[in-house]
């Protein structure tokens, strides 16, 4: 039961019956002026976005993509991506989004598992495409426009042109109602292998509205020809809320991850300018969101991490961002402190979600009279349940304040697993999904993550949850970043063991040294069972592309 929620606004929020078009529809008649997306010297204003996505279902269309075929994008971030994905769902047809850098054998595997029909690729990506083989795949094409040219290998090889699916006069496609599948969206594979998640656009439109009128202090409205947009709540607004039709963020998450894919959408429904600002770079981020205004920036704490460990970071203040939203993983309260130095007039915003359930399940508010205490990921956004069940008897709910497995109940919890019904059967109870996440809650309802399910260790029958570990060893003055996993002891079942980035000036460096002050800090400030009992010390932490900690890749290193 959600206890609180943003001032001034509604219990609930009214969801039209819409598609994730209608998104871009409304937008670009609110804003036809305004630039949508800005990417290097290119720009499209939400006119030209809606009108190229138009040109580009039809060209999907004439070339034999038919509703509810799937067409996979495996491009990196670019101006192109939002325009072919809208292209994709306004042709009635499904978007699978693939991950640019993976390899051959896992990409076919994938292309297999949508039952892609048609892809999109980039000069950068093609190679990778074309050793997977296109077996299957009735069209191919790359971006940009410019990209292929007759003599060019993948022209060759049966592309495409981009120029020539654009070449059509705009016009409406077929009606795509809510219950079309729009997302095949494949799951991080942090725990296992990658599966499909079939995202409708009904799931994909509620967590826009959901996310985007919690911080906007709007709610959902239709305008005569069915497209979506925000009407303001004047009386909930506050100094960090970003009004409809303004502000500027810096997009830095990939399109092809729910974070980025559903974020861009987020950002069409409130009219920002989104900067692309291609593969992370310390320096071109902050040199963009200070070129640019950005009043919002998006990242994970492993994004953070970099951003604040770079020199151009070092005495720079960006007093324009009001917002810093930060995902993926929790984030440690050192960093933290450390954002709102480089961002002294943001509000630090932490969520929680999964591509289980399209994108998101919590967030923080943004009230400056009553911030959400450090360390939560906020609360469940407008007509989201969540409940802290036990981890044996998975019909109860733990008391407020100890930890159990998370379960989420919402509009936009997706259909299951394209594919995998025995899989859907397991995750999907009731409407409810199991996340296999372990949380918490205190008494007003704000949800605290403590770790994967899978990742809780159990040290002499005591159960330790890494998220804590941690917590504090962040806190140590030589700690860059740290991920903790749970080796096998033959006598204890399982011990602690941290794997420890430490800080370029970090006293005493790296070695057996500082290694014992970790272990003498973390004792310290716990219980003996939870005591860290192993550190070793990396260049970088294992990630994904979303910035979370592979700590699959931690344990097979240290049977290594």
């Amino acid at each position: 039961m959600i206890r609180r929620r943003p001032k001034g606004m509604p219990a609930r929020l009214s969801y039209p019956e819409a598609s994730v078009g209608d998104i871009l529809a409304g937008s670009a008649r609110r804003y036809p002026d305004r630039v949508a997306l800005r990417d290097g010297d290119d720009t499209l204003t939400y006119a030209e976005l809606h009108e190229q996505a138009l040109r580009f279902a039809r060209g999907l269309r004439e070339h034999g993509i038919t509703e509810g075929d799937a067409v996979a994008l495996h491009q990196p971030n670019s101006l192109w991506f939002p325009v072919t994905y809208y292209g994709i769902l306004l042709a009635g047809a499904v978007v699978a989004p693939l991950n640019p850098t993976l390899p051959p054998a896992a990409l076919r595997a994938q292309l297999d598992e949508a039952g892609a029909r048609a892809a999109v690729t980039h000069p950068a990506t093609a190679p990778a495409l074309l050793a997977a083989g296109t077996d299957g795949l009735q069209l191919v094409t790359v971006v940009p426009p410019s990209a292929v040219a007759p003599g060019d290998p993948a022209h060759q090889d049966g592309t495409v042109p981009l120029a020539e699916l654009l070449a059509g006069d705009p016009e409406p496609g077929p009606h795509v109602p809510p219950d079309a599948v729009a997302h095949l969206s494949f799951t991080g594979g942090t725990t296992g292998r990658s599966k499909a998640v079939q995202v409708l656009h009904r799931h994909v439109v509620a967590n826009c509205l959901q996310f985007t009128c919690w911080r906007a202090a709007a709610v959902p409205a239709v305008d005569p020809d069915g497209g979506i947009f925000l009407d303001p709540v004047a009386e909930a607004a506050t100094e960090y809320t970003n009004q409809p039709g303004q502000g500027v963020s810096i997009a830095v998450a990939p399109f092809f991850h729910a974070m980025g894919l559903v974020g861009q959408s987020i950002g069409v429904l409130a009219g920002l300018t989104s900067v692309l600002a291609g593969r992370f770079d310390p320096e071109r981020f902050l040199e963009l969101a200070e070129k640019f205004g950005a009043t919002q920036i998006a990242g994970s704490p492993a994004l953070f991490h970099a951003l604040l460990a770079a020199p151009a970071a070092q005495g720079r203040t960006l007093p324009a961002v009001r917002v810093v939203n930060s995902g993926a993983a929790p984030i440690d309260t050192t960093t933290l402190r450390a954002l709102r130095t480089l961002f002294p007039r943001a509000c630090v915003v932490e969520g929680y979600g999964l591509t289980e359930a399209t994108m998101g399940v919590t967030s923080g508010i943004v009230d400056p009279d009553d911030p959400v205490p450090i360390g939560s990921v906020g609360l469940p956004v407008f007509d989201t349940e969540v409940e802290i069940r036990d981890l044996v008897q998975t019909g109860s709910c733990v008391p407020d304040g100890e930890t159990g497995e998370l379960w989420a109940r919402g509009p936009q919890i997706t259909a299951g697993y394209h594919g995998h019904p025995e899989l859907t059967a397991e995750q999907f109870v009731d409407g409810w999904l199991r996340t296999g996440d372990l949380a918490r809650c205190d008494e007003r309802g704000h949800v605290y993550i403590v770790g994967r399910a899978k990742d809780m260790l159990i040290y002499k029958g005591y159960n330790v949850y890494p998220g804590q570990l941690e917590e504090i060893l962040s806190g140590h003055p030589a700690v860059a970043q740290v991920s903790v996993i749970g080796v096998p002891a033959a006598e204890a079942g399982e011990i602690p063991a941290a794997y420890v980035v430490a800080r370029p000036d970090a006293s005493p460096a790296p070695g057996p040294a500082l290694a014992q002050e970790l272990m003498a800090h973390v004792s310290a400030r716990v219980a003996p069972y939870q005591r860290v009992r192993e550190v070793r010390f990396l260049e970088a932490l294992p990630t994904s592309a979303a910035g979370k900690v592979l700590k699959a890749e931690l344990r097979r290193a240290h049977k290594a």
